[in-house]
């Protein structure tokens, strides 16, 4: 539940970060169990708004246990009112070292954004995928408040209309952002700053299940930041995270720990704390 920065915010959480989760929820079984994970791994809910509705929007994920394809079912009302930006606290939003969006709730998102930028702190954004499709017009407004995107397979295509994806991610850059990376699935990850770009290879997993896993690399990057580790390291870990993340059945049940992460990393005869 939560979305794809709702699964961020439970990956980051389980790899030691402390986190805060701000949005809005309904008051039904589908609610509590979508807060579920977030308690569960300890994301702070305090600033949650619960409406006096059902959920508005689910989404069922089937998964086929010895293939991996999935299906996907769900439901969404549209005529309830996203996160406000009046419901938004400042000083909760700017007490955190990164604040990381999705392309719901833009109003409250753009106001956030603003805040974080004002107290000298970072905004993340996950534009997920397009796979050539259009950009969505929520996302626009976003994209120029980001410090770190990070987008999948086709945005930088649908958003610059640059097929190479070097030239992608420097149109990108010129947008706002000071740090771009595409991630494409088994091919791994492409970074793009004003001073480097560089590759990072997927590792060879036994794949079951990739629910979740873009939103989780998220997390993970986002924790490697907050390691301070440099953003080669911090793409490594992010990587090796995803990759646990897909050798089990769950989503979110699938999320590795820190620990977990390091060792798969120690395995691979690569150490980075």
């Amino acid at each position: 539940g939560g979305g794809m920065v709702g699964t961020a915010c439970v990956a980051a959480a389980r790899l030691g970060a402390r986190v805060g989760y701000v949005g809005t929820a309904g008051n039904d079984l589908a609610a509590d169990i979508k807060l579920r994970s977030f308690r569960e791994a300890g994301v702070d809910l305090s600033h949650l708004v619960v409406r006096d509705h059902a959920e508005p929007h689910v989404v069922i994920v089937y998964v086929d246990e010895e293939t991996g394809e999935r299906a996907f079912s769900g439901l969404r009302d549209f005529d309830v009112a996203p996160l406000r930006a009046s419901e938004i606290d400042r000083d909760y939003i700017t007490s955190a070292r990164y604040l990381h969006l999705d392309s719901f709730h833009t109003e409250a998102a753009i106001q956030a954004a603003k805040w974080m930028h004002e107290a000298g702190k970072l905004v993340s954004l996950d534009a997920s995928k397009t796979d050539g499709g259009p950009v969505p017009e929520r996302l626009l407004p976003l994209i120029p408040l980001t410090d770190i995107l990070i987008c999948g397979s086709g945005f930088g295509l649908s958003l610059t209309g640059k097929r190479d994806i070097w030239e992608a991610g420097r149109a990108m850059l010129a947008l706002g952002p000071r740090i771009v990376v595409q991630t494409e699935g088994e091919d791994g990850s492409y970074t793009t700053t004003a001073g480097e770009s560089f590759h990072t290879p997927a590792f060879k997993v036994n794949v079951v299940d990739t629910t979740g896993a873009g939103d989780v690399f998220h997390g993970a990057y986002l924790v490697g930041l907050l390691h301070g580790w440099d953003l080669r390291t911090t793409a490594l870990f992010a990587t090796a995270t995803a990759a646990l993340e897909c050798t089990k059945l769950g989503g979110r049940r699938a999320i590795p720990t820190y620990d977990e992460v390091i060792i798969f990393l120690h395995e691979r005869g690569i150490s980075i704390a």
